[in-house]
């Protein structure tokens, strides 16, 4: 049988007198349990207060559908507490080693408010706990279903500039090939030096020409001409050539040039190389925007984390809405018109490292989702006083009233279920209030308004 003394050593019954105590044993009953036992049962009614005295027990429950384990060691309490709302029972919690429990019937809680006010009053703070901790593994899961989705779409938009360059690259190659055996039939053949430097002309003057690219309508049509007048000297199989060499407005006169100047074997050989050259230029290029693509989306990650950055600084906002925005290049694109209005001069705000740009992410994934990805997304900086306006605004269907209120309470959703936690903009206002800020919402169909205001770091000069 249970003894005060046993009790004392449970924290929430710490010091309480003994004669407290023995009434609280005298309500409750033991169990002794057994490796297995259950004592718990998820959606049972919660109708008892569990206080674990000896041995260590685990309990297991689903929480936002997924599904957590809570150690329980002796001196915890668990199960229906005083003052809550709990109906039913969150957890199966069972007996990993032998040990006991006290079961208090819940029936019983006025009456242990009366008599105990001070382990009621504890107990209260027991069920903080318990809420700070749920909410806790809320918001990590949130964030780590956010970081699953920024991941996904990074992963997306650095997949396709990595698969061109690689594709350019294994282009090359063959491109490459062509070229050494069109200089060698060139080389075999004896070209005085006047055709030696046409050729090198012509080439030198492809590569480095960099005009306004044609539209498709004259390059279909000069290909056309091309082909037409390769086959005029029986180059039926060079049409190949034609898409390169129109891309560069290379004129059906040229090959003429080249013909007149060369005979019809060492113009062929000509063409090859010069065309292969052409080609490679254009290669060259599609790698270096590829290549230039991932530098920017590395870069935007290292600044939107603050990678290799001191935790806290001030920092530029319209410099973290663009990163932002360029982490979030994969939803935009797929038909979210992005409007920018930024007043010139720099906003500095002391920020606690990447925290502010979680804000951005937050109001503009849920920006996009109100539009269903297709709509209009206005971003804007502006100056009031000593403060700092970011706006973010959407042409969604706005929120409805009915609603507006509860937007910013933890876990309120109006997402179907696994698409969302309902923490996003409860995050949202608690980054921005830890940085002496506040947020402000006008909604109504076709317009919709975020604003956050911010106290700046020191005035822009």
């Amino acid at each position: 049988m249970a003894e005060n003394s046993e009790l004392l050593r449970v924290p929430a019954f710490a010091g309480l007198p003994d004669d407290q105590l023995a009434w609280f044993l005298g309500g409750a009953e033991e169990l002794r349990l057994q490796p297995g036992d259950t004592f718990l049962r998820q959606g049972d009614p919660a109708d008892k207060m569990i206080v674990v005295l000896e041995g260590e027990h685990q309990g297991r429950g689903e929480l936002a559908g997924e599904t957590i384990t809570i150690p329980l060691k002796a001196g915890d309490v668990t199960g229906a507490l005083p003052f809550s709302r709990m109906k039913q029972v969150a957890i199966t919690a069972r007996a990993v080693t032998s040990g006991r429990v006290l079961s208090f019937p819940a029936a019983l809680f006025p009456d242990l408010v009366q008599k105990m006010p001070e382990l009621a009053k504890r107990l209260v703070g027991v069920m903080a706990d318990r809420i700070r901790e749920a909410t806790r593994i809320e918001q990590q899961r949130d964030r780590l279903a956010a970081l699953g989705k920024l991941s996904a779409g990074l992963a997306h938009e650095l997949n396709n500039p990595a698969s061109a360059a690689t594709r350019a690259a294994s282009q090359l190659r063959g491109i490459l090939l062509r070229i050494r055996d069109a200089s060698h039939e060139l080389g075999r053949r004896d070209l005085t030096a006047a055709q030696k430097a046409e050729i090198e002309r012509l080439e030198a003057l492809l590569m480095q020409q960099d005009d306004p690219p044609l539209d498709a309508l004259t390059i279909s049509d000069l290909e056309d001409k091309l082909d037409s007048r390769l086959r005029s000297h029986g180059q039926d199989d060079l049409w190949r050539l034609t898409a390169d060499l129109a891309r560069k407005n290379v004129q059906p006169e040229v090959l003429e040039s080249l013909y007149a100047l060369l005979g019809e074997a060492s113009a062929r050989a000509a063409l090859v190389r010069i065309a292969a050259l052409v080609e490679i230029v254009n290669l060259l290029k599609e790698i270096e925007s590829s290549t230039s693509r991932i530098s920017d989306l590395v870069r935007a990650i290292k600044e939107y984390t603050f990678m290799d950055q001191a935790p806290r600084q001030n920092l530029d906002l319209v410099k973290g809405l663009e990163n932002t925005l360029t982490i979030l290049n994969h939803k935009l694109k797929k038909g979210v018109a992005v409007q920018r209005d930024y007043q010139r001069v720099p906003f500095l705000v002391n920020s606690f490292g990447s925290e502010l740009n979680q804000v951005w992410t937050n109001l503009i994934d849920n920006a996009i989702d109100a539009m269903h990805g297709k709509g209009e997304l206005r971003v804007r900086t502006y100056r009031v006083d000593n403060c700092v306006v970011v706006e973010i605004g959407d042409n969604g269907p706005g929120i409805p009233p009915e609603i507006k209120a509860h937007i910013f309470e933890p876990f309120f959703t109006t997402k179907g279920v696994g698409e969302g936690t309902g923490l996003g903009l409860d995050t949202v206002q608690r980054i921005v209030k830890k940085h002496r800020g506040s947020v402000q919402v006008d909604s109504r169909p076709g317009d919709t308004r975020f604003q956050v205001w911010l106290p700046l770091a020191e005035a822009p000069s």
